[in-house]
Formats: C-alpha cells, sequence, structure tokens
C-alpha cells in the first residue's frame, strides 16, 4: 500500500459528545509525499537578471561601436532566453497542478481502502462473535476435507485450538459424516443431512450434521461447509421412547402369547368335554339325564366360542395375524355358515335363510378361513339377538370402476341399534347393552374382531339399524381374480310357477328370491287356504314340514281343489328327517333341507327330483346311512392326551373301525413302517404337539418311509386345536392328507375317516 501506515489514525475518537460516539473509521492524518518537493524561489529571478545584463551588454556593444548584427544577437538571445524560461514557467505550474491532483485523488482511494478495510475487520470480527455464540458448530474444509476454519465452539468440543485445527481431517477427530454428496462430482451445489456421534470428554454426543458441497464459480475451487446442531436430548429422548415402545411391544406380545398359548391349552380337554357330552347323547338316556347332556353341550359351545375370539384378539395384538389369500367360493362359504348356525336359529324358532344372487363369481381370491369367521360372528350376532322373525343372509355382486366388490348383507329382525350404539359395539370389549342386568352374554370381542380382519383384507363392515326395526350388516370384500359362473342360468326356471307355503317369511322370502332371479315365478302363502287361489298358476309346491302331519293332510287337501299335476316338495329341519317314509307315503316326490341352499333349490327344480335333494325313501328304506365300509377301516391314532385318544377311538369304533392308539410321534413311525404288509393302516390320525417326535416330524419320516419302500401312502390327517391357515398349509406341505379341527365332532371325525379311506 502507498503511504505509511503509521499515518493512519482513528477519526472519531474526541466527539463533542462522547455518550454518542461515531462509528470509528480509519483516514489519513496526512498526505503522502507523492514527489520530491523541490525549494525554487532562491532561483525564480536569476532568469530575468540574466536578460537584463544581456539587454545592457547589447547596449554596450552598440555604444562601444561594435558590429550590430553582435549587439542585435546579444539582444535576441535574451529575448529567446527569456521566452524559452516563461514557456518552462508554465509548464511546471501544470504539471504541479496535475500531481497535485493525482495526490489528491490517491489519498481519498487510499482514505476509501482503508475505511473497507476497517470495515471488513470489524464485520468478520462481529461475524465469527455471532459463529462463537451460536452454539451450533460451523466447520469450513477445502476439497480435501481439511478444515481451513472451524469456530470456537467445535474447538471447544473437541479440545483443540482453532489454530490448531487448522488442516486437520475430521476423521482425525474421531468424527465420521459417511459418504456425503461431493460437488468435485457433480455440475451444483450438494447438500446432505445426517446424525453424527461425537465422541467428547462428557461422553459422546449427537449432532445433526448439515454438509453443503460448493464450487466457487470464479475459481472453481470446490469447499465443503457444515454447520451441526447438538441434538442429544433428542436422541435421548428417541431412545427412551423406543426403549418404553419395546417394552411395551413385549409386554403385549408376552400377554398376548400367555393368551394363545392358554386357550390352546383350553382347547384340549374343552375337546374332551364336547366330545364325550356327543358320544353320550348317543347312548340311551333318560329324558332328565338328556336335558343335562345338552345343557353341557351349550356351555361347552359358549366356553369355546368364547375361546375363540380370544385367541384371534391376542394374535391381533401381538401382530401375528396375516391374511393367506387362497381361491374360494362366496356362494359356499355363506351357505356353509348359514347351516352351520342353522340349528341356533331353529331352536328359537326363527327363520335363517339365505340367497345368492346370480352373477356372484363362483371363485375369487380370499381368506376363507377369515372369511368364514366373520360370516359366523355377523350371522351367529344376528341369530342370538333376534327373537321373532328371522335372518336373511344376500351375497351379492357390487360392480364399480375402482373393481367389483362381493356385499354380504346379514339382516335381522331383532329389537336394533340406536346411532351411539352402532359406533360402540365395533369397540373391544363393547356391546350394545352393557349393564349388569343384559340378557346375552359375550365379551364383546366378536364385531371388533371381524372389523379387524376385514381390514386386513382390504374389505369393510358397516351397520344400519334403528332402535325396533331390526339391523342390517354389510360385508364388503374385494373380487379379486374372480372366476366367474360357466354358464348363464337368469333364465333356466322360465318355465316353473312355484308356491310356497311357509309361516315363516324369512326363508320363504330368500326361496321365492331365488327362483325369481332365475327366470321363474313364485308366490308366498302362510297356509294351505291362502294357496288354493293359485291351483292354475302352479306346477311346484313347496310345503313346510310343519304345515303337514304325519297323514299328509295338507297336501291331500290341496291336491283336491286343483292342485294336481303339482310336483309336492317338502321342507323339513333336521329334526323332521324322522317323518321322511310318512311324507314318502303321503304323496311328497323329494324334499329340501332347511336352511335351503339356493344351488340345491335350483337343481331340485331343474331335475324334478334330483338326487341332491333326494327322492324320499320308500316304507322299507332306512334314512340312515351304514356306519361305515364293510369290515371296517384299520386307523392309527398319534395322541398323547389319554381322553382325545379315547374320545376318536370310541367314535370310530362305534362306527364299526378297528382302532390302534400310540401317545408319540416316534412310536406313530414305528407302528407304519413295522406293520404286516397284509393288513396295512388305512388312515394314521396324527396329533401335531407330542413328546419325542412331534406330528410335523412324523408325517415327514413316514413319507420317507413309504418313499424308500415303494408303498402307496397312507392316509394321514392332522389333529390340532390350532385351527390357523398357515397351520393347514405347512402340515400338508408336510405330507399330511388332510385336517380335522379340535375339539372333534364324533361324526364330522367319521366322515372325514371314511372319506380318506375312500379316497
Amino acid at each position: 500500500m502507498i503511504g505509511d501506515r503509521a499515518a493512519i489514525k482513528v477519526e472519531g475518537e474526541h466527539q463533542a459528545n462522547p455518550a454518542e460516539p461515531a462509528t470509528p473509521r480509519r483516514v489519513l492524518a496526512t498526505t503522502p509525499p507523492l514527489v520530491p518537493t523541490l525549494d525554487r524561489r532562491e532561483h525564480e529571478g536569476l532568469p530575468f537578471v540574466i536578460f537584463v545584463a544581456l539587454v545592457v551588454l547589447a547596449g554596450l556593444s552598440h555604444l562601444t561601436g561594435a558590429p550590430p548584427f553582435i549587439a542585435l544577437g546579444v539582444l535576441l538571445t535574451g529575448i529567446a532566453g527569456l521566452a524559452l524560461f516563461v514557456r518552462n514557467r508554465r509548464s511546471e505550474h501544470t504539471a504541479v497542478s496535475i500531481l497535485d491532483d493525482t495526490a489528491a485523488r490517491s489519498r481519498a482511494e487510499i482514505e476509501t481502502m482503508a475505511d473497507r478495510m476497517w470495515e471488513m475487520q470489524e464485520s468478520e470480527e462481529r461475524f465469527r462473535g455471532l459463529i462463537d455464540a451460536l452454539g451450533d458448530l460451523v466447520v469450513h474444509r477445502d476439497r480435501d476435507g481439511r478444515i481451513v476454519y472451524a469456530n470456537r465452539v467445535f474447538a471447544d468440543l473437541v479440545g483443540q485450538s482453532q489454530t490448531d485445527l487448522a488442516g486437520m481431517l475430521l476423521t482425525e477427530l474421531g468424527i465420521d459424516i459417511g459418504i456425503v454428496p461431493d460437488a468435485a462430482f457433480s455440475d451444483h451445489d450438494c447438500l446432505s443431512s445426517t446424525d453424527v456421534a461425537i465422541r467428547t470428554q462428557n461422553g459422546p454426543r449427537w449432532f445433526s450434521w448439515i454438509e453443503l458441497s460448493m464450487r466457487d464459480k470464479d475459481s472453481a475451487e470446490v469447499s465443503h461447509r457444515a454447520i451441526a446442531r447438538d441434538i442429544t436430548a433428542r436422541k435421548q429422548a428417541e431412545s427412551s421412547l423406543i426403549n418404553a415402545r419395546e417394552r411395551a411391544e413385549y409386554a403385549s406380545q408376552a400377554k398376548s402369547r400367555f393368551l394363545a398359548t392358554v386357550s390352546h391349552e383350553i382347547r384340549t380337554p374343552m375337546n374332551g368335554i364336547m366330545g364325550m357330552a356327543k358320544l353320550l347323547a348317543d347312548t340311551r338316556l333318560t329324558p332328565e339325564q338328556r336335558t343335562y347332556v345338552g345343557a353341557v353341550s351349550t356351555s361347552a359351545s359358549a366356553l369355546l366360542a368364547l375361546i375363540e375370539d380370544l385367541l384371534d384378539y391376542s394374535k391381533i395384538e401381538a401382530g401375528r395375524f396375516a391374511p393367506e389369500p387362497q381361491p374360494m367360493s362366496p356362494r359356499e362359504i355363506a351357505d356353509n355358515v348359514v347351516e352351520l348356525l342353522a340349528a341356533r336359529a331353529f331352536a328359537k324358532a326363527i327363520g335363517l335363510a339365505c340367497h345368492v344372487a346370480p352373477d356372484v363369481p363362483q371363485i375369487i381370491t380370499a381368506d376363507p378361513g377369515r372369511v368364514r369367521q366373520v360370516l359366523l360372528n355377523l350371522i351367529g350376532n344376528a341369530v342370538k339377538f333376534t327373537e321373532t322373525g328371522g335372518v336373511l343372509v344376500s351375497v351379492t355382486r357390487r360392480r364399480a370402476d375402482s373393481g367389483d366388490r362381493i356385499v354380504f348383507s346379514i339382516t335381522d329382525t331383532g329389537p336394533g341399534l340406536s346411532e351411539a350404539d352402532m359406533d360402540r359395539i365395533f369397540e373391544d370389549f363393547e356391546q350394545a347393552d352393557g349393564t349388569s342386568t343384559r340378557k346375552h352374554g359375550g365379551a364383546g370381542l366378536g364385531l371388533a374382531i371381524s372389523r379387524r380382519l376385514a381390514a386386513a383384507m382390504n374389505g369393510t363392515i358397516s351397520v344400519s339399524s334403528a332402535p325396533g326395526e331390526g339391523s342390517e350388516f354389510i360385508f364388503e370384500l374385494p373380487a379379486r381374480e374372480a372366476i366367474e359362473t360357466t354358464e348363464d342360468r337368469t333364465g333356466v326356471l322360465t318355465d316353473r310357477r312355484a308356491v310356497i307355503i311357509s309361516e315363516n317369511t324369512i326363508e320363504a322370502e330368500a326361496i321365492a328370491r331365488t327362483i325369481r332371479t332365475h327366470g321363474g315365478r313364485a308366490e308366498i302363502v302362510a297356509n294351505a287356504t291362502q294357496a288354493l287361489p293359485f291351483a292354475g298358476f302352479c306346477n311346484v309346491l313347496l310345503i313346510d314340514a310343519r304345515q303337514e302331519d304325519k297323514e299328509c293332510r295338507t297336501l291331500k287337501r290341496l291336491r283336491q281343489t286343483g292342485f294336481v299335476a303339482c310336483e309336492a316338495v317338502t321342507l323339513i329341519a333336521p329334526s323332521d328327517r324322522g317323518a321322511l317314509v310318512e311324507f314318502r307315503a303321503g304323496g311328497y316326490a323329494t324334499f329340501l333341507a332347511r336352511p335351503v341352499r339356493g344351488e340345491t333349490l335350483l337343481r331340485v327344480l331343474l331335475a324334478g327330483h334330483a338326487a341332491v335333494g333326494g327322492p324320499l325313501p320308500g316304507p322299507n328304506h332306512s334314512s340312515i346311512a351304514p356306519a361305515g365300509p364293510t369290515g371296517g377301516l384299520s386307523v392309527l391314532i398319534a395322541e398323547d392326551n389319554d381322553i382325545n385318544a379315547m374320545l376318536a377311538r370310541a367314535s370310530l369304533q362305534k362306527a364299526g373301525h378297528h382302532v390302534d392308539i400310540v401317545n408319540n410321534g416316534r412310536a406313530a413311525v414305528d407302528a407304519v413302517a413295522t406293520e404286516n404288509p397284509a393288513r396295512r393302516y388305512d388312515v394314521v390320525l396324527m396329533d401335531l404337539h407330542m413328546p419325542l417326535m412331534d406330528g410335523m416330524d412324523a408325517i415327514a419320516a413316514i413319507r420317507r418311509h413309504e418313499e424308500a419302500s415303494g408303498v402307496a401312502p397312507i392316509p394321514i390327517m392332522v389333529l390340532s386345536a390350532d385351527s390357523q391357515e398357515r397351520t393347514r398349509h405347512a402340515v400338508l406341505a408336510h405330507g399330511a392328507s388332510g385336517f380335522v379341527t379340535k375339539p372333534l365332532d364324533p361324526q364330522a371325525l367319521v366322515h372325514a375317516v371314511e372319506s380318506q379311506a375312500a379316497a
């Protein structure tokens, strides 16, 4: 810099009002010498003296008689010298003026530069003060990652001075920020953020590290600038929350595992109670004894339903539930559930019926076990809370651009629900009537579980109701991968004109809807008298067995009043099967079991005495099927619970089969491997949980033995209290042929064994 730094002073240090000092500015006290300063005053008269001397000399030359040209030359020389002097003086004055102007401008520029330097130094000091007071870490690094500048907070944190930090790498300080975007490999600035742990004398601390990698537009130099904020408190809070959540989840899962284990263990003795009660009911009992046995069966069934709810609730709470989609028939599941609950409805003298629309797909992809469970709960609740009238189950198809959906509608004539109750019944452990005087029992879990199951399958459950007007529950499912029916049957009953005689309008309406949706015509009447006007209209009579007596007087009366050419079909409940012989003798062509399946109704009406409905047995024909194949089957039971083994053995022996029992999987493998080839077991019943070797391993060992020996595989049916679809798939994958869920139903067990043997 031009000039002397010692000449710089601070202006404004001595103000008139020291209480309000001006902002200090650095200015020049004196002007630096730009050119040498000459003292010219003592030489300014010399040219004039010389000029006068030359003039005098010229005059003397003229007076002394010197030639004129000499005097003239001397005079001209003086004049020329004087003119030259005047010219030089003017040039000198001009140069001095220019130099003075240049010096003034330079002095102003120097003062401005000094002011700017002062301001920059002051700004830098303020900036660094702000950065240090900020409390965040600030680090500036070059392209190689070496520290160019770090603020005091960073230096104090790592225990280094700011001077010593210059040139160091973050890794030398134990700081790992991972791989961050680098502007050296990009066409633009790169911003990244990560959480970094930094070791300090007081332990590790967490920082939110924000890194900006940027390229200078002028020099193209790459640098990395970072700012980091202490988030140790937040990390500690997050860690505490995570630990608390993990402890809560562990406690919840432990509770759910406990409930699941206890529920599973309870099912085993429940199997014995329910199975033995059914076996006892098949013996000769007095009316009083039969009442007691019925009470045992009813109580056991109620307890089993509660256990099922607790088991499902524990699975959902533990997060172990996942749908297992597979092909299923909506029609078949709805009909099966309605048939399963028919006994409860008939015991209350209410109707229960199912109608499936013709356009419902034959097959969709869903979890059949969970769909069945939801329907069991919804339809079971409707039956439980309905005292008069009945329950109608409708299965329809709702078409939409977003995808078709299967709609299960359960409508009852029960007491209905208020607006508040419709919201509360889907909460855990809640019921519409939660008072101590409530009429119906239950844990209040069924609907809550059903809604969660529906949601897990991308379905919904909704309800519409009003007090005193009954309720309608809607269960919707996506119609995924739908397989349509192979034929259009909307007009297959165009030549059928049916008269339905029944006081149960629910069941009669379901039958009529099935006939009408397939092209037929149907009329509903409550008794034979009301049917008389339709004598000329009818070619099919559907008569409720409760309208008939053993002599079939109702049908005979109708025949006499014009229903001569009509085919007569009786609608019977399971309790009416003993009167089938009398119905046959009275003129009925066939029967339909209540609740009437739509498919069965169609086949009967299309074929006229279809084998599905079954021609009624003649007078010498028993309606009871033989117990089993001639000579009976040879069955091996692998079961470690003596009561369950006894129940299975008693059920099969009563059906005429031979039974052997072992109490572990290894013994079952040995029994199959060492048996006489001339007398092999026809069926093996295998429990899953047994000592020494469980059921899964035993099944696999038996299949390996059969493959090595080159013998045909024996049907192996698994007996288990675990009803999960996952378990079913697992045992089938291990080589099992079938699955029977505990508690065992004696008749279902016999049927399953005989079916497997026949297959």
